[in-house]
């Protein structure tokens, strides 16, 4: 049965509109913190529900189709949309590099790269979507909570580095060399580790090697 279906005016109205904004409730209680609409309506509840739901501040839209119950955790919302409505999502750049404590230069909108090919998601947040080739997407990705149940991308600090090298056209000169100079300050870099990492993109690895012979 799908729940909130209209109902008459009158006392028997009022009624039945409680037991069926209870009913909105419960069936809110069986879903995940954030939910997707079709989620909501395989659990049973209609268009008038979720919309009934979010005029009472009871969930919240996160994209199309998308959906987060006041209340929970504190999360990056924009993160979590991004996360569940694409899975292979992943911070980049500068978002990535202020993660790492590379940058300090945070970003307007989060630095996310998907594989070439794959479609950017519908969000309400503002998003710098990346393209990145399919060959080597997987290069340096790992997995990071955003919260207890969900998890996004993101870049290790060389391949953050090498991607800030690589895209020096349109990211700026500084924005690599700069992290670059922060990395080989840590005690755990790993100079041949970087240069494995550059080694994905031949083009590049030169004018990484160079940086880090004249910063070591």
């Amino acid at each position: 049965m799908r729940l909130g279906h209209n109902v008459e005016g009158g006392a028997d109205g009022g009624r039945q509109q409680a037991q069926a904004s209870g009913e909105w409730r419960r069936v809110l209680g069986t879903l995940p913190a954030t939910f997707t609409y079709a989620q909501a309506r395989s659990g049973g509840l209609s268009k008038r529900g979720l919309s009934r739901l979010r005029e009472a501040g009871q969930i919240e839209a996160l994209g199309r189709g998308l959906y987060r119950q006041a209340g929970g955790e504190m999360a990056d919302l924009g993160l979590i949309a991004i996360a569940v409505k694409a899975p292979l999502a992943t911070l980049c750049l500068s978002t990535a590099l202020v993660r790492h404590g590379l940058s300090d230069a945070i970003p307007a909108a989060p630095d996310v790269a998907l594989p070439r090919g794959v479609r950017s998601p519908v969000v309400y947040s503002p998003v710098a979507w990346h393209h990145f080739d399919r060959a080597t997407f997987d290069v340096g990705r790992e997995m990071i909570s955003v919260d207890a149940t969900t998890s996004i991308g993101l870049y290790s600090a060389e391949r953050s580095i090498v991607d800030a090298f690589r895209l020096r056209g349109t990211e700026g000169p500084e924005l690599g060399y700069e992290a670059l100079r922060r990395w080989v300050r840590r005690a755990d870099a790993q100079p041949q580790k970087l240069l494995v990492v550059a080694g994905n993109w031949p083009r590049v690895l030169p004018s990484v090697r160079h940086a880090l012979e004249v910063l070591l």
